[in-house]
């Protein structure tokens, strides 16, 4: 038994070996992150498996390395092309043999993909579900080792992005009773994940919940006003990083986009009216950087592969939190911090109920809802309300979202909390909030004197408080239980018991101050660290290296990958090969131009480093000896050309020989001697540089004096 025991923990070893060495040979890491390992342990034993993994935790690998350790073709079944192009291009970049096939592919170029997957020479084959059914036959012909369901939520109306085609994947595990199946998604609650594992005829498949929790990302929320202003705030210190604002509608993208554009930034608009040719133009411009900012509807991002997104802004308020987990996540996935900024108002709220109430699953989808209008009305940190909602319990602040950051103050709100509740109650519980906001702000509008309410006793009653900052504290005291909305009436605003304490048994009410959006205006972002020198010139070496191979530029390098070179500056093939992210096809391919720019910076800094030590215009005539012109010694150092003129004549007065007539011809001199004549009370040179109508610069002027002087 014992001996039984030691060999198996032998064999587990070896395996275990054996998959790190694929792990860094083909993807550049020496260790596994957390669950990895397990799934795909699982996988290779034939287990079908759920994997839910948040976006960016490394839920391709498990898939993609058991693939690598089996002897035969692991089909990929994902929903976009987009999506599948990206995996494939990052997969070939790392030397695996893979293909996709879809519908936008030519005769010629589907034929031969099948040829090759016909013959084993794929490790990987990505399909889209739609042409599941065409490619069929084929894989009768050959070893399936593993299916991957990708973006598995996709096949439940109970969660989001629901797609009819991935119904048909059901009758696979019938098919194939011996082929393990693993269904991966970043997002599903309870009833989703059941759903998807009945749909897909795995109920027993072996679970896997990794920690929904992504550190690097900031959380913010903040009230819908004045947006525009907002986000223009925002992407003041982002100009040159890639994110993506969601809005509900196509027409709010164009004219966002449009504005953003207006205001310097380079944007794009992004949804299904267009085009379909030219939304994939705009989505490769995303993909490699020539386009920064995207504005689009929901439904962009799910296909982008794209690791370097550095913030994700919603515009409007998402209808559930999965869609709102789903889209944040697009941001960071390389590790490195990214910022997310959600825009919160009560008219979203109107407007997405609507939606819902047209839709199927109205009362699961409407309770979805209240627990994002929850989310985003918070007071108390964002995190833990978002991880508990995933079912990972957590008590401990996160300290990298708006609330832990910046927790708000509290006043005594009584006598406004008994203003509202009075103005509710005299309105006899009848109208929906924006006329309980005009009418204790004492608005003038004409629905307003139709309905007689310029009488009402509360009529004016908080007219210092703007209509935004009432609306504000009016859904603080919904979220505290003092009001509900009464959605099946017309959104009427009506009173709870708590409300009739407050107005009758003396009961107080604490509400949050508000912050305002000039003080928003004035925070930085967590993310927003001014990057080193070397970093920069890394990413525009492997945005160079991108257009040359025509690739997106995190397929050369993620940032992260970069981030490593910055920090360990590796300058031997040895050092290079430990960066994260180094596997032995990116070694062979890129050490030497990335070691080489290195090189160059180390001893740029070196020579800068030593110059430091050197007096200033010594610095300036030693470039000037080099045959380098005054113009390029002013650019590269930084400085004006008075300044390096000042530079040689200070060298001249220390006894070194320059000959001054190459910059200052005889009639200038003679021009600038009449001048000092004329000019016998005057000793400052503005007084020269006004004779002379400012047509002869100021460093001129003092050589010609100094020339007349010596």
């Amino acid at each position: 038994m014992q001996q039984t025991v030691t060999l198996l923990s032998m064999l587990q070893k070896e395996q275990k070996q054996h998959l790190l060495r694929l792990l860094k040979t083909h993807f550049g890491y020496d260790s596994f992150r957390p669950n990895q390992l397990e799934i795909i342990s699982n996988v290779l034993h034939k287990k079908d498996v759920m994997a839910i993994m948040p976006t960016g935790g490394g839920k391709s690998l498990c898939y993609q390395l058991p693939a690598l350790a089996l002897k035969g073709t692991t089909v990929v079944i994902s929903p976009l092309i987009a999506l599948m192009k990206d995996q494939v291009d990052v997969l070939r970049a790392n030397g695996v043999s893979v293909a996709y096939y879809n519908s936008s592919q030519p005769t010629e170029e589907q034929q031969q993909i099948v040829e090759n997957l016909v013959k084993g020479k794929l490790k990987l084959f990505y399909v889209a579900p739609e042409s599941l059914g065409l490619i069929e036959q084929h894989l009768k012909q050959i070893t399936v080792d593993l299916f991957a369901v990708d973006e598995a939520h996709c096949i439940s109306s109970w969660g989001h992005d629901f797609r009819p085609a991935y119904t048909q994947l059901g009758r696979l595990k019938n098919e194939y009773p011996n082929t393990p199946i693993i269904a991966l998604t970043a997002t599903a609650d309870r009833a989703t994940q059941d759903d998807i594992l009945n749909q897909l005829s795995i109920p027993h498949a072996e679970r896997h919940l990794a920690s929904f929790n992504r550190p690097n990302l900031y959380l913010e929320v903040r009230p819908g006003q004045n947006r525009m202003q907002q986000i223009q705030g925002f992407l003041e210190d982002k100009t040159a990083e890639s994110g993506i604002i969601y809005c509900l509608s196509r027409k709010s993208t164009e004219k966002i986009a449009e504005q953003l554009c207006k205001q310097g930034f380079k944007a794009k608009a992004y949804h299904a009216g267009i085009q379909a040719e030219e939304r994939s133009s705009i989505q490769e411009d995303f993909i490699n950087d020539r386009t920064p900012i995207i504005v689009a509807t929901i439904a962009f991002g799910m296909g982008i592969d794209k690791s370097n997104v550095r913030w994700v802004i919603h515009y409007n308020m998402p209808k559930n939190l999965e869609g709102y987990y789903q889209e944040i996540g697009r941001a960071g996935r390389d590790g490195i911090d990214a910022n997310t900024l959600l825009f919160y108002s009560y008219s979203d709220v109107l407007q997405l109920r609507k939606f819902i109430d047209n839709s199927a699953n109205t009362e699961v989808q409407t309770a979805k809802l209240e627990r994002m209008q929850q989310f985003s009305e918070a007071l108390s940190c964002r995190r833990i309300a978002l991880l508990n909602y995933f079912g990972e319990h957590t008590t401990k602040n996160c300290n990298n979202c708006d609330i832990c950051k910046r927790p708000p103050a509290y006043f005594d709100a009584t006598i406004l909390a008994q203003k509202v509740c009075s103005a509710v109650a005299r309105l006899k519980e009848q109208e929906a909030m924006g006329v309980v906001i005009d009418v204790l702000r004492g608005s003038q509008n004409a629905m307003i004197y139709e309905k007689g309410y310029q009488h009402i006793k509360t009529y004016g009653a908080l007219k210092e408080i703007s209509w935004q900052d009432l609306q504000q504290y009016i859904i603080q005291l919904l979220n505290q239980g003092v009001l509900q909305i009464n959605f099946k009436e017309h959104s009427k605003l009506e009173l709870t018991p708590l409300a009739k304490a407050i107005l009758f048994d003396k009961q107080t009410v604490q509400l949050a101050t508000l912050v305002t959006v000039k003080e928003r205006a004035t925070e930085k972002s967590t993310a927003a660290k001014k990057q080193s020198a070397l970093f920069e010139k890394l990413k525009v070496l492997r945005q160079k290296i991108a257009a040359e191979e025509n690739v997106p530029a995190y397929v050369v390098f993620t940032d992260a990958s970069l981030k490593d070179m910055e920090a360990k500056k590796p300058t031997t093939v040895e050092a290079f090969e430990k960066v994260s992210g180094v596997g032995a096809a990116k070694l062979k391919k890129y050490a030497k131009v990335f070691m080489d720019e290195i090189v160059t910076h180390l001893k740029t800094k070196k020579t800068k480093k030593n110059n430091s030590k050197t007096p200033t215009h010594q610095i300036s005539f030693g470039m000037y000896k080099e045959g380098i012109t005054i113009a390029e010694i002013a650019k590269e150092r930084g400085l004006t050309e008075n300044t390096i003129y000042g530079h040689l004549q200070k060298i001249h007065e220390n006894g070194e020989t320059i000959d001054f007539e190459q910059f200052i011809s005889s009639e200038e001199i003679q021009k600038i001697e009449k001048a000092k004549e004329a000019l016998t009370e005057e000793d400052g040179l503005k007084a020269y540089f006004t004779y002379f109508e400012e047509k002869i610069p100021y460093w001129k002027i003092k050589m010609g004096l100094y020339l007349l002087d010596n």
